[in-house]
């Protein structure tokens, strides 16, 4: 019989997060330089899963989580500016090019997969016009590139990954306003509000501020005044979308591109060509955007771990991160009287990725909610995920599951 996990589940320090006096939660929407990075490397990650199953039968070693892209340069104007300089998007880390005297053409595929990431989701980037892409992806480290030749799936880092459940009103808001942001049905609306989209959001008691930057395209902006002009259009519209979410909030307020000068002309409003401050004002990297569940809550537990790119098979940077959420999701779901759940899962470099070093639970539960019961059925749902946990991961290759 295998040994017991090492699970420990205890009651929350403090109370859940509706309760905490200042919360601070951030999304960097999907034009922006560092989630372009993510997206992108998950996307290749993604294609070379599949092209690993197709010539071989199964993923071979890769972890492509470095990623950088360098900001261009462009001119935008009203009425329409120009790209002088192209971005660059450089590939980095590690990927298998041979298995059984197979050739794998990694960096063609990096590419295509960035290309085809690109033409779907930022509709004003050409990336033959106006990205270079330059592959420095390299073959794996032996001892690496080895532990996926061994019978049991081991874990390649030892690290820590980090969920909860359920968002709170904070959280839910920004991510959605977001998603509208950047939804078909509010393009169509304001087609100059490009895909480089950033919302903070700051709740003190039930006052909500969200500070929002969004690129405007300038060939939709055909005068400063116009510009100005939008901008109060669209606060107005979030303003309707944000209370059409039945929050619970007394005040919501929306700050746009509050760097806005309208005393300095075109020179005092955030315009781009492309709709991306990549096309010149600002670059990105992995792993320096959203947690794998499109957040940056800076009153949570977070891992400073980038998923995108990490490999479905064993690397708990990706996997253990992922799946602490969906532990945390299912408990919160599952478990009467619970109100909030934290889960962290931390893993032994070697050691099997279903027996983490320690599986850590937080409780938050309603008053009269039996603790023990609340333990067990906690610890049933661990037990039962972590069984699981080679399917799991077989959906993580088939991209089930957002990284960003």
């Amino acid at each position: 019989m295998d040994p017991a996990r090492n699970i420990m589940i205890d009651r929350a320090p403090t109370g859940p997060m509706e309760e905490q006096p200042i919360e601070l939660v951030e999304r960097k929407g999907t034009g922006h330089p560092d989630t372009i990075c993510d997206s992108i490397m998950e996307a290749v990650c993604l294609d070379l899963c599949r092209e690993y199953r197709k010539a071989f039968g199964h993923i071979c070693h890769h972890n492509i989580d470095k990623a950088l892209l360098v900001a261009g340069r462009s001119l935008p104007e009203t009425g329409g500016g120009m790209v002088i300089e192209p971005m660059k998007i450089i590939f980095g880390d590690r990927a298998t090019y041979s298995c059984d005297a197979t050739l794998v053409p990694v960096g063609d595929i990096a590419e295509s997969a960035a290309r085809n990431w690109i033409r779907k989701n930022l509709r004003f980037v050409d990336p033959d016009a106006h990205v270079i892409f330059q592959n420095e992806i390299k073959p794996g480290s032996p001892e690496l590139t080895d532990a996926f030749s061994r019978p049991d799936v081991v874990a390649n880092d030892t690290s820590v990954g980090v969920g909860y459940a359920p968002l709170s009103e904070t959280e839910r808001l920004v991510l959605a306003t977001e998603r509208h942001l950047n939804s078909s049905e509010l393009k169509r609306s304001f087609p100059e509000i490009g895909e480089d989209i950033k919302i903070m959001g700051y709740r003190s008691g039930r006052n909500l501020t969200l500070t929002v930057a969004a690129a405007f395209v300038d060939r939709y902006v055909r005068h400063p005044k116009m510009y100005f002009e939008r901008k109060i259009e669209l606060q107005q519209e979030l303003l309707r979308f944000v209370e059409s979410e039945n929050h619970l909030l007394t005040s919501v307020n929306i700050d746009i591109n509050t760097l806005d000068d309208p005393s300095r002309g075109e020179g005092g409003m955030y315009l781009t060509v492309l709709g991306t401050s990549a096309e010149g004002g600002d670059g990105g990297q992995v792993g320096r955007g959203n947690r794998v569940n499109g957040l940056i809550p800076f009153n949570r537990p977070q891992s400073t771990e980038a998923a995108a790119g990490k490999n479905p098979v064993n690397h708990v940077g990706k996997i253990y991160n992922i799946l602490s959420h969906e532990i945390a999701a299912r408990i919160h779901r599952d478990t009467p009287g619970v109100r909030e759940v934290t889960v962290l899962l931390c893993s032994q470099i070697g050691k099997p990725v279903d027996r983490p070093l320690i599986a850590s639970v937080q409780l938050c539960l309603d008053p009269g909610t039996g603790v023990d019961e609340a333990r067990r059925q906690a610890r049933n749902i661990i037990e039962e995920e972590l069984d699981g946990i080679a399917g799991f991961c077989i959906r993580l290759a088939d991209g089930y599951y957002p990284v960003c």
